[in-house]
């Protein structure tokens, strides 16, 4: 099987959440995880973007400090397994990682309200090797419209496309997942480089906010662009979201106590992390009433099945080279039948090689499309900021 290029990956947020940042024992099978080294090897996983997610109603000047943390823990988690791990700032680094067996490790940020309103900000993320800034994640930006909120500045407003100009100019990938279709097109009139969704669906399959519509589609193929299909269960099932909202009903209707916070703080300086505050995170203990309620109205199945049906109708639109990977593992629980976790890309490339998909067509999804949208990127850089960027 060829070697994965995964768009979408919230381990950095789960290592904040669950161990104070710690980093150790990642090499050994880690069941409270959707990833460890041993299932990214044996889901043929060869690069991964790192979501350096932080909540989007944190202040500006908080989510630019937690994210510098978010950071700071994949920098972390590649010193800490250096035969398995290395950073890539560039097509050519995943590439060399690649041949020498390691997993190419780039970062992502989720929502451009880590940014702080500022291209120095962007810039200096930049040099850190940020490779790609989903514009919003679930809140509109002052400067930039979400999917999950009504439009207030009709897509991007002027220091939105000044920020997307300024991300193209260094070589940071403009991502459009989570945003609304009004902002898709405003950055596709703005983009002179290829755009990317990380992590999201089709529209035409389910009319799900966070996933993409055809006319976007086509005008991401006509951008270089290319759309990492994502294995969320409410993107890619109409069924599975109505679930989904009926469960989160009857959760308001008996009114149990506040959930734990979604966004654990960070360790203090000197602090013995084994003393930490658990969380509890995604797979939380809930209220008796509702586990019954639960028990009584299962959750619909996803299958790999509507995964490929998704991956099928972005390539049959935005055609074959346009279409990648992004599963957004430890960011959802809620995942695709035999798909829980990062070992599950071969049963998807399985599917697909069943469907009448040759290995050249599973390979440029797996990687061939996003290493050449990486190259065109790194081509079109007027001034690529990350470390070790080739002389120009």
């Amino acid at each position: 099987m060829e070697l994965i290029i995964d768009g979408h990956n919230d381990l950095p947020m789960q290592l904040r959440g669950r161990y104070g940042y710690r980093v150790d024992g990642l090499d050994e099978p880690r069941p409270e995880l959707q990833t460890d080294l041993p299932r990214l090897r044996a889901g043929g996983v060869g690069a991964q973007f790192w979501s350096v997610y932080v909540p989007g109603d944190l202040s500006e000047p908080e989510a630019v400090v937690a994210t510098m943390e978010q950071v700071d823990a994949v920098y972390r988690m590649v010193a800490a397994y250096p035969g398995d791990f290395t950073v890539a700032y560039s097509a050519d680094d995943v590439e060399r990682a690649f041949a020498a067996g390691r997993i190419a490790s780039l970062i992502g940020i989720e929502g451009g309200h880590s940014l702080a309103t500022s291209l120095g900000v962007l810039r200096s993320f930049g040099r850190l090797g940020v490779r790609y800034v989903t514009l919003t994640h679930n809140e509109n930006l002052s400067w930039a419209d979400s999917a999950a909120r009504e439009s207030q500045v009709g897509g991007l407003n002027d220091e939105g496309r000044a920020v997307v100009r300024e991300m193209q100019r260094i070589g940071v990938l403009v991502d459009l997942s989570h945003v609304a279709p009004v902002t898709m097109h405003a950055a596709l009139d703005t983009a002179f480089a290829p755009v990317i969704f990380s992590h999201s669906g089709v529209r035409a399959l389910h009319d799900h906010p966070r996933n993409v519509p055809d006319d976007v589609l086509v005008r991401l193929r006509d951008n270089g662009g290319v759309i990492q299909l994502t294995f969320v269960a409410p993107f890619l099932s109409a069924d599975y979201r109505a679930w989904m909202a009926a469960a989160d009903a009857e959760w308001q209707r008996l009114g149990p106590p506040p959930r734990p916070s979604d966004w654990p703080r960070a360790p203090r300086p000197g602090e013995d992390l084994t003393t930490m505050p658990d969380w509890p995170g995604p797979d939380r203990v809930v209220e008796p009433e509702y586990a019954s309620w639960l028990a009584a109205n299962p959750r619909p199945p996803v299958t790999v099945t509507q995964v490929a049906d998704h991956v099928e109708h972005a390539r049959d639109v935005a055609s074959l080279d346009h279409i990648g990977l992004g599963g957004d593992y430890d960011g959802t629980t809620d995942l695709p039948e035999g798909m829980g976790d990062v070992s599950g890309y071969p049963l998807l490339m399985t599917e697909l090689s069943g469907r009448g998909w040759s290995d050249d067509d599973l390979a440029k999804l797996a990687n061939g499309n996003m290493l050449r949208v990486l190259r065109e990127s790194e081509r079109l850089a007027e001034e690529p900021l990350w470390p070790l960027a080739p002389a120009r």
